[in-house]
């Protein structure tokens, strides 16, 4: 911290913290506590970046960072999002490797001192990030997975965002509206004509989002606005607070069996 003015938690997806804040921001806590934004590299029809599910990330960690003494990390920026193949600069990888980079990562903070990891992930495709978090509990570790399904409907509530979670599906409201508020820059003319619905998506696993949407967009990306997307921010925030009293208490697995993670529950948008 240099001067009387707050140091920012990120700029842009970038943490700008030095190993001197870590440091004194964790000193006082049973247990130090890393997030890492998880996102992908896809298709989010041609008004929102490919990047759209890291930059959501980002905005939540760093929404996070602001309101608890947590340590932010770079996010992972490619993620599992085989669904969306059929669609120009979509890039993926395996869940395999997306298991291990983020076992390597939460390894390499326990070298450092951070026990917990809190994965916050804004791709729904990412399946396996679930059972890094269950495995990661079976062991005696502390992590969690965030926002949780239930957090995010808690959100979409307090925001005023009317498309229920089932609908909002990609490149909808609730993306559009972070997107607004937190990189307007970003998000290209032709959202407010883009609404697209398929809420039987069974198949979808088998026969990827080319099968259901031309677009690419299955949302009603039309409502959103940044004030939703401020308001969305606020209540995730809000939501943080039982899994960073969890992760830093002495109920937390790994107290006492050594450094660690516990899970909590797990969703994303």
């Amino acid at each position: 911290m240099s001067g009387s003015g707050k140091r920012p938690a990120a700029y842009g997806p970038l943490p700008t913290d030095t190993t001197e804040d870590v440091r004194t921001r964790g000193a006082g806590l049973s247990r130090q506590v890393a997030v890492l934004p998880v996102g992908s590299f896809e298709q989010h029809g041609p008004f929102l970046p490919l990047a759209t599910d890291t930059l959501v990330a980002c905005a939540i960690a760093r929404e996070i960072a602001e309101a608890y003494p947590v340590h932010l990390l770079p996010p992972v920026a490619i993620g599992c999002s085989h669904e969306h193949a059929a669609w120009p600069g979509t890039v993926s990888i395996s869940s395999v490797t997306l298991h291990a980079v983020v076992r390597d990562v939460a390894e390499s903070l326990r070298r450092s001192g951070v026990d917990a990891l809190v994965l916050v992930n804004g791709h729904g495709g990412n399946y396996v990030l679930g059972n890094v978090v269950q495995e990661s509990s079976a062991r005696g570790e502390n992590a969690a997975l965030f926002p949780a399904a239930e957090d995010w409907e808690t959100a979409r509530e307090r925001a005023g965002v009317r498309t229920s979670l089932l609908t909002d599906m990609h490149a909808g409201e609730i993306e559009t509206s972070i997107l607004l508020h937190a990189h307007p820059e970003m998000v290209r003319a032709g959202y407010e004509s883009a609404d697209f619905t398929a809420d039987d998506r069974r198949h979808l696993l088998t026969v990827g989002m080319s099968a259901y949407t031309a677009s690419g967009v299955i949302g009603r990306p039309s409502l959103g606005s940044a004030e939703k997307g401020k308001e969305l921010l606020a209540s995730l925030a809000a939501s943080f607070g039982p899994y960073f009293a969890l992760l830093t208490s002495g109920d937390a697995p790994g107290k006492s069996a050594g450094p660690g993670r516990d899970a909590a529950a797990a969703g994303s948008a």
